[in-house]
């Protein structure tokens, strides 16, 4: 049997913030929130974004599976089930996957019970944000001072109006009964959910910091020092809060995605009325009309009207542009003045957001370096911890004639100082901070560890057209050949050109457009992967191409090729029409360096990452734009494959990265160690295949994501160090005797909020 999982996290501090924001943004930190129930149910959910139950399938929602912990809970438990053969975790939206070969669910649903895991049916919901209690912390804090103070208050012979407390004597130990009752009643109010996730944790032999605090807190009440326990209890629960409300920053930075497109849309029904419909009722192809400040709520292409829309959500552009018909629009974009009607190309479930919003939430999945190495640590970090406050509170007294009360304390403040909330928060609010201020400019990353890789780039390959080009070319020549009619060839080249989605091939097929020619009906339609295109046009065999086809065909000449290689020599794409009676014609295409694309890669000299433009052009047309742009180097007529070898041998240098359309270059992005995706003109397969998407084509965001990358790094080391030295520290000043267990709370939860704090600043990148 196999079971793995799908780990997508969550902080476990307001569930809705944790679903809606599409990250985990504290991996394995806030085991013990006080806030994680209570949900209601109200927000409707897409319902592609959760499997479907079958007979094989479970799916359930389980309202306090919203960390780690109980992950490795189920987990262990149903991991020792036969029949049961996948699991998959959705930490986010507190969604369990279970995949089996059992004749019914009820054994697992009995096994998800046995640890306090009840499972629901996955309704068609979200839970929307529960309130922190903070009535009970309040009266907890309260309870917990007057505990303390009246503790002071006895030992100093200080209690006004000649009061005294009554004791209890227990061995050692006197016990006063007020300041007892005050924390039990502090404990109570603050502690039980700490207390329940401890006591799972212990009998399923897992150790976290709901057992570590736990133990400490009771430990501390059984020597007599239940002021200081109640008032740990208190501090600790009052941390996670504010640590909550810190960590909705990072959560709430693209949290409104799916608030982005409207719920309902104004479409136009077969008796051409318009009626308001649910946009998860609207069919591809369906006719929407879009008013003045209005989102537009599907992607689609505009057939009537005029508008400047802000793409912002989607691209990161920071000014509207300007929108007519057959413009695309995207889902979630405003419109700004005009009013418009667009014929929609895809369902709710499958627009351009829709996908950036599943890529977010699948970013998780693959965690960065340093992530996956602080977890590890912190695997071994909690049992090394329990193991040393053991010996701290046993070898003393057994071997040194140590006070025992004195001995057990320190190891209840090892205990606390022990907790590894700063230690394993300190990564992922980083990386998840540093995600979200990519998207917010339009640059998509499908997981940490991209982000984390990014710093190191030492290579950086570029197609030439769409990416380092406009890749709009357009048809600049025709040379006349052969014996064929020159309409006519014109009008056999258009019309195999018609038929490919190939730059060039659309600028010859929209050039004889635009002058009414007609396109012949074209039989055996067949591309070849960098050469062209062919077909049978009224029973003859026509092929248009590159010189590399021509060559195939043996229709080449020495005549032929020079005036093809004057044609590239002004930086010009050529290809050849070539029949039964050889080439008919040439067909020039000139394609423009975007002004963009040249400032992004003289900054990316800037940081020290070398350029290839990698091409199937010609050599002739690929070093004019190869100058143009300023890229370090240049391969041309390269098929995908060679493209692939190029970026493997690239990769024998150092870190290397890609850029692409995102279809043609597929090969060679998932070969690279990140692939950038032009988004903008191939979202759909841009989305799904890169590592990284720029959602509007523009360079300047690679040397951006570096940047951000660096930053985000040197944030994470930060925080790390922080974590790891203020533990240290506390653990040498409890072996001095110098520390107290509230001291150890204070040190632990402000080094989480500075962790925090600091994780927040690469939002501001």
């Amino acid at each position: 049997m196999s079971i793995t999982a799908t780990p997508c996290a969550c902080s476990g501090q307001d569930p809705a913030g944790c679903i809606d924001s599409h990250m985990a943004v504290a991996q394995e930190a806030a085991c013990c929130s006080p806030c994680c129930s209570g949900q209601v149910f109200t927000k409707p959910l897409s319902p592609s974004r959760f499997p479907q139950a079958s007979d094989t399938r479970a799916v359930y929602r389980i309202a306090n599976m919203d960390c780690p912990t109980e992950e490795t809970l189920i987990r262990k438990k149903l991991g020792a089930m036969a029949g049961i053969t996948k699991l998959e975790f959705n930490l986010m939206q507190r969604v369990l996957v279970v995949e089996h070969e059992l004749p019914s669910t009820e054994a697992i649903e009995a096994a998800l019970k046995a640890i306090d895991m009840t499972p629901e049916p996955l309704a068609n919901t979200v839970p929307s944000d529960p309130a922190i209690p903070w009535k009970k912390l309040a009266l907890g804090g309260a309870a917990a001072a007057l505990s303390e103070i009246f503790e002071l208050l006895q030992a100093w012979d200080l209690m006004p109006f000649g009061l005294h407390l009554q004791t209890w004597q227990l061995g050692e130990v006197e016990i006063a009964h007020l300041p007892l009752i005050l924390a039990i009643i502090a404990i109570a109010c603050t502690g039980l959910g700490t207390y329940k996730k401890g006591w799972i944790a212990l009998r399923n032999r897992n150790l976290n910091i709901n057992a570590l605090m736990s133990v400490a807190v009771t430990g501390a009440v059984l020597i007599g020092q239940y002021p200081e326990a109640a008032m740990v209890m208190v501090l600790f629960n009052i941390s996670e809060a504010i640590e909550a409300l810190a960590l909705d920053r990072a959560r709430n930075a693209i949290k409104n995605l799916l608030a982005l497109a409207p719920e309902q849309a104004m479409v136009l029904q077969s008796d051409n009325t318009w009626r308001e419909m649910d946009i998860r009722e609207i069919a591809v192809g369906s006719r929407v009309r879009v008013k003045p400040g209005e989102r537009v709520a599907l992607d689609g292409v505009i057939v009537a009207g005029q508008s400047s829309i802000n793409q912002a959500p989607i691209t990161g552009e920071s000014m509207p542009v300007e929108k007519a018909v057959g413009d695309i629009v995207y889902a979630g974009t405003i419109n700004e003045s005009g009013s418009f009607e667009f014929e929609t190309s895809a369902v709710a479930t499958d627009t351009t957001l829709a996908r950036i919003i599943h890529a977010v939430e699948e970013a998780q999945s693959s965690r960065a370096p340093m992530q996956r190495l602080v977890d590890q640590f912190a695997k071994y970090y909690t049992p090394a911890v329990f193991l040393t406050a053991i010996l701290a509170a046993l070898v003393p007294p057994l071997f040194m004639a140590a006070s025992w009360i004195e001995s057990i304390y320190t190891g209840l403040v090892i205990l606390v100082i022990g907790c590894p909330c700063a230690l394993v928060i300190s990564t992922p609010v980083s990386i998840v901070s540093g995600m979200a201020a990519a998207t917010r400019y339009g640059i998509l990353i499908k997981g940490g560890m991209f982000l984390e890789q990014g710093r190191k780039l030492q290579w950086l390959a570029l197609d030439k057209t769409g990416t380092i080009t406009h890749g709009k070319p357009q048809q600049t020549d025709f040379v006349h050949l052969g014996t064929e009619d020159a309409a006519h060839t014109v009008q056999l080249a258009a019309s195999l050109a018609s038929r490919s989605d190939h730059p060039v091939s659309r600028a010859i097929a929209e050039n004889a457009g635009n002058k009414g020619i007609s396109y012949l009906t074209v039989g055996e339609f067949a591309a070849s992967p960098g050469q062209g295109v062919s077909g049978r046009i009224d029973g003859e065999l026509w092929r248009l191409g590159n010189l590399r086809m021509v060559r195939s065909v043996q229709q080449s000449s020495s005549s032929l090729e020079k005036q093809i290689r004057h044609l590239e020599g002004q930086g010009k794409t050529v290809v050849a029409l070539t029949g039964p009676h050889g080439v008919q014609g040439l067909f020039a295409v000139a394609d423009t360096v975007k002004a963009s694309s040249i400032e992004a890669i003289r900054e990316l000299k800037r940081l020290g990452i070398r350029t290839i433009m990698l091409t199937g052009d010609n050599e002739h047309t690929a070093r004019t734009i190869a100058t143009q742009a300023g890229v370090d180097e240049v391969q041309a007529n390269l098929l995908p494959e060679d493209k692939l070898e190029i970026i493997a041998q690239l990769s024998q240098k150092g870190l290397v990265a890609m850029a692409g359309d995102g279809i043609n270059d597929a090969p060679a992005l998932a070969k690279a160690d990140i692939g950038f995706a032009m988004a903008g003109a191939g979202t759909d397969t841009a989305i799904e295949t890169a590592d990284v998407a720029l959602m509007d084509d523009d360079l300047r965001k690679i040397p951006h994501f570096i940047g951000l990358s660096k930053s985000t790094y040197a944030i994470l080391v930060q925080n790390i160090t922080l974590a790891i030295g203020v533990k240290a520290l506390f653990f040498a000043l409890t072996f001095m005797g110098l520390t107290t267990m509230w001291m150890a709370v204070f040190a632990d939860a402000g080094t989480a909020l500075l962790v925090v704090a600091n994780g927040l600043r690469a939002i501001r990148k």
